[in-house]
């Protein structure tokens, strides 16, 4: 028996913007909350603001502004500006299963 990795086949943002919504190729729909996203963000800029303490313990109402999708993985915008954050789709399918 061979067991194969799943993989992200389609995403969308819920209708209220708060999660975003991930269909693997198997057909599980795996949910994201857009706060653990922004939490999760491993872009340089956010990096450098935990390193420094710089970095907020929560994103209250936080929403998913924009998603662009760059093949490998995706490029998520948020409601407080930040545009930074590439989520390689390995990584977003680790987040949902946590």
């Amino acid at each position: 028996m061979t067991l194969v990795a799943p993989t992200v086949a389609d995403y969308e943002a819920s209708a209220d913007l708060a999660t975003l919504l991930v269909r693997t190729a198997q057909d599980d729909t795996l949910s994201l909350p857009a706060e653990q996203l922004r939490l999760s963000c491993k872009c340089a800029h956010c990096i450098r603001a935990r390193f420094d303490g710089r970095f907020p313990d929560a994103f209250p109402g936080i929403a998913i502004t924009e998603i662009g999708d760059l093949g490998y993985g995706l490029n998520i915008s948020f409601s407080d500006g930040h545009n930074r954050g590439i989520y390689p789709k390995p990584y977003l399918l680790s987040l949902a299963r946590r």
